[in-house]
């Protein structure tokens, strides 16, 4: 099969997704297909380097771990096959505590954390599509980092299995990360010039 198109008329499954040429980065999103290019910028590679330099450290000899993209995440809605999921995403950067989770192909589930870093190209893909697809799959903390501004949306699941309203944090705070108690990233680091 040839490459998809991104113009929501086809719906695609993990099947499909298998068969697109490497070269090529692609998410799908409840089987519609979302285009990963161009590549990222500087800022925001560094940015993802920080961040997974941060958390490798503190994960080191602990029982989760730590993966930056490309790195395929399949979010079924039930116990449908492999082939027939139709949502596989590659975050920035996930944390997957559940070994049970991680296989050849990435991780199948939702992880514990996930990071985004947008771009003014994906933006609204990370605030709406995903934060969404996320929410649903149970990810417990997703944080959105916005280069431009050096700011981070902290966003926990309640109770209520929501999102709440955001945790703001700029380029000169610390983030106590709730989730993993003794884990602080530094954000002068994150957005260091």
């Amino acid at each position: 099969m040839g490459s998809p198109t991104e113009n929501g008329d086809h719906r695609y499954t993990f099947g499909d997704y298998l068969s697109w040429p490497e070269e090529q980065r692609w998410e799908l999103i409840n089987g519609i297909a979302y285009a990963m290019t161009p590549a990222p910028s500087t800022q925001h590679q560094k940015i993802l380097v920080e961040v997974t330099r941060q958390f490798s450290n503190f994960f080191l000899e602990k029982p989760c771990d730590v993966f930056a993209a490309p790195f395929d995440v399949r979010i079924p809605r039930g116990d449908e096959k492999d082939e027939l999921i139709d949502t596989v995403v590659q975050p920035d950067i996930v944390v997957v505590c559940d070994p049970t989770k991680i296989d050849e192909k990435g991780c199948k589930g939702a992880p514990d954390l996930v990071v985004e870093i947008v771009s003014p190209s994906t933006v609204q893909k990370d605030l709406k599509e995903k934060m969404t697809l996320y929410e649903r799959a149970g990810v417990k903390e997703y944080w959105i980092i916005h280069p431009s501004d050096q700011m981070v949306m902290l966003f926990k699941i309640g109770p209520d299995r929501k999102y709440g309203r955001p945790e703001i944090l700029t380029k000169d705070d610390s983030l106590q990360v709730e989730l993993f108690e003794a884990l602080t990233v530094d954000l002068k680091l994150v957005f260091k010039e």
